[in-house]
């Protein structure tokens, strides 16, 4: 920690010490060329006290971990509070609350958007089956859950929402190529407002570059990444809906 206020820096050694891992490939053969190409690009990237630990050659490019220090800090003072900790209720807990406060089910409908046609995260959620050994969504009594698949044009999944009287609306987003996410994921938010749909729904977006903050920052309710279970998200569902009552 840095003496003044919550600046905070990267830990390694010892507090402060500014202290990180990077790793990347260069287009190169291994050796001592390659070597001093790395320490020298590390430095540009602003890092002190180079050190090459690493150095594989992957026929005619090189792979590198290195070690170095930064001078840059990061104050949480001007980084928003926007990740709220969910209750870590059980399958049962989570059915009860729905059942005893909401008295009906929680309607979700969810899709991959755009040309996003990966839905291995989608359904790690939503199917029956489920993920790391949890239930998807369809398991739970108290959801209805109508997963629309891949490659869905905004509009429609909107349509979906309003012809079930959905109550939350899940977007996948795998796809990140020229940052294609970030304009399905906009678009959703501007068609919903547009629609007057937005305030009567509770809008997730989930992929491996999603979190709570980019989602937040893109006018989503929540965002869930890599590793999140289906009863993190039905827990949050449940007392997100418990809360708006």
């Amino acid at each position: 920690m840095a003496a003044n206020g919550n600046l905070i820096r990267p830990y390694g050694s010892t507090p402060g010490d500014g202290q990180v891992q990077v790793s990347f490939t260069l287009p190169i053969k291994a050796g001592a060329r390659a070597r001093e190409a790395a320490k020298q690009l590390a430095g540009k990237m602003g890092l002190s006290d180079v050190q090459v630990v690493h150095m594989k050659d992957l026929h005619g490019f090189t792979y590198f971990i290195l070690y170095g220090s930064v001078v840059h800090a990061v104050d949480l003072d001007r980084i928003p509070q926007v990740e709220e900790e969910e209750l870590a209720l059980s399958f049962d807990q989570i059915n009860g609350l729905i059942e005893q406060e909401l008295g009906r089910q929680i309607v979700v409908v969810g899709a991959c958007t755009g040309t996003d046609a990966h839905t291995v995260g989608l359904d790690a959620i939503m199917n029956m089956k489920g993920y790391g050994g949890e239930y998807g969504l369809e398991r739970y009594p108290m959801f209805d859950t109508y997963n629309l698949g891949s490659q869905v044009p905004n509009e429609v999944l909107l349509a979906k929402a309003r012809e079930v009287g959905a109550d939350a609306v899940l977007v996948s987003q795998v796809v990140t190529e020229r940052n294609a996410h970030l304009k399905n994921l906009t678009e959703l938010i501007e068609m919903a407002e547009a629609e007057g749909l937005r305030q009567d729904l509770i809008i997730i977006a989930g992929g491996p570059r999603i979190d709570q903050f980019l989602a937040t920052e893109l006018g989503f309710d929540a965002g869930f990444g890599p590793g999140t279970t289906p009863r993190q998200v039905a827990a949050y569902l449940a007392q997100e809906m418990v809360r708006r009552l």
